[in-house]
């Protein structure tokens, strides 16, 4: 699946840091200066799940295959970047393209970083990204508004659904809010999905803290939780930088000495790349056999046919049906056989709602 998750934020703040510690198939220039990142940066990030391998550890296969999601590193942007300040035209386009948003906010004192926008404040921060992102947003509704409008009189059903849609949008963005906070049905998001609308993009927040704080938060991390909570919006407190270094090491013994030096248990960009995951509406479902275990990724809400999609087309258009053993009771019988002999081993057809862990073989005929 080819779900994006762009990173954002002002300049300086640690965006391409953290790109570089999460993306396992591109490095990100991290300079200090504005504007490092002009072209953004892509990389795939393997999602870690603890269920991949305590599979693996059962079957022994020849080799394991984590499921990914694409991570861009989108420039930083600037107070007035809605009206093509700091080539902000190119890169809120760039935000355009991708599903879910990871802001992230510095929350830590440093003279030797650049910072235009004065003493450290993550709630202002976060409001200058709100508000260039609501202005183009508004720019957009509006224009579509004033067409909509004109062709109230025709009557149909569909336009006066679009009309009250942009009339809610237009009215939430004048009041410096957030459409993700709209809360619209399908039916509102179907009549404006041509808008792409920036701030309609689910969004979870990175406070960048010092190393000091990185265990605990500080005042600044915690005042930026707060302003999160008015759209239940998660934060992850985490330092961008030795994160970056825990992911530099290749040797997996190194790893472990330098997380048991700063006590921690896992790097917080597992959590973050989890919770990125979670944001974007994903879930997983596994295959596991001697060749590979491996986890796929689909929606939430999939039927098997569509599930099956994901390993190839055909998959779907063929589908049969679906030997499905939920995670649980193949971590208990510790393999298929054991399962079918348990009668833990079910059989589902095309209506079947994939549920996150299960572990199936898909039966089709092409």
């Amino acid at each position: 699946m080819a779900l994006k998750a762009g990173i954002v934020g002002l300049p300086n703040v640690g965006k391409s840091t953290l790109f570089n510690a999460v993306s396992t198939s591109a490095k990100a220039q991290a300079s200090n200066y504005r504007f490092c990142t002009i072209e953004p940066n892509i990389g795939l990030v393997d999602v870690p799940d603890e269920r991949l391998d305590k599979l693996a550890a059962l079957v022994h296969p020849d080799r394991i295959v984590p499921t990914q999601i694409e991570i861009v590193d989108i420039a930083g942007l600037v107070k007035g970047a809605s009206k093509g300040e700091g080539l902000g035209n190119k890169f809120l386009a760039n935000i355009r393209e991708v599903d879910a948003i990871v802001h992230v906010i510095r929350c830590f004192e440093d003279e030797n970083i650049l910072r235009d926008e004065g003493a450290i404040n993550p709630v202002s921060d976060k409001e200058i990204i709100d508000t260039e992102l609501q202005l183009k947003d508004l720019d957009g509704v509006e224009r579509k508004y004033q067409k909509a409008e004109k062709l109230l009189r025709t009557a149909d059903p569909k336009q006066k659904l679009e009309f009250e849609v942009l009339k809610r949008c237009k009215e939430y963005l004048e009041k410096g809010k957030n459409i993700r906070e709209l809360h619209l049905d399908k039916n509102d998001k179907t009549a404006i999905a041509d808008l792409f609308l920036l701030t309609d993009k689910p969004v979870l927040y990175v406070a960048n803290v010092d190393e000091e704080s990185m265990h605990t938060g500080n005042k600044y991390s915690e005042a930026l939780k707060k302003a999160a909570e008015a759209e239940h919006a998660q934060v992850i407190v985490m330092n961008n930088s030795i994160e970056q270094q825990i992911a530099e090491l290749e040797n997996a013994d190194d790893k472990a000495m330098f997380m048991e030096e700063y006590k921690m248990k896992e790097p917080a960009l597992n959590k973050l790349i989890r919770s990125t995951y979670a944001l974007l509406t994903l879930q997983t479902y596994f295959t596991a056999g001697v060749q590979e275990v491996r986890a796929w990724t689909i929606q939430k809400g999939w039927k098997a046919p569509q599930a099956a999609s994901v390993i190839h087309t055909d998959f779907e258009k063929g589908f049969i049906k679906a030997e499905v053993i939920a995670y649980d009771d193949f971590i208990k019988y510790k393999s298929e056989a054991a399962c079918r002999e348990a009668g833990k081993l079910r059989i589902e057809g095309k209506d079947y709602v994939v549920k996150d862990g299960d572990v199936m073989h898909f039966r089709f005929n092409v």
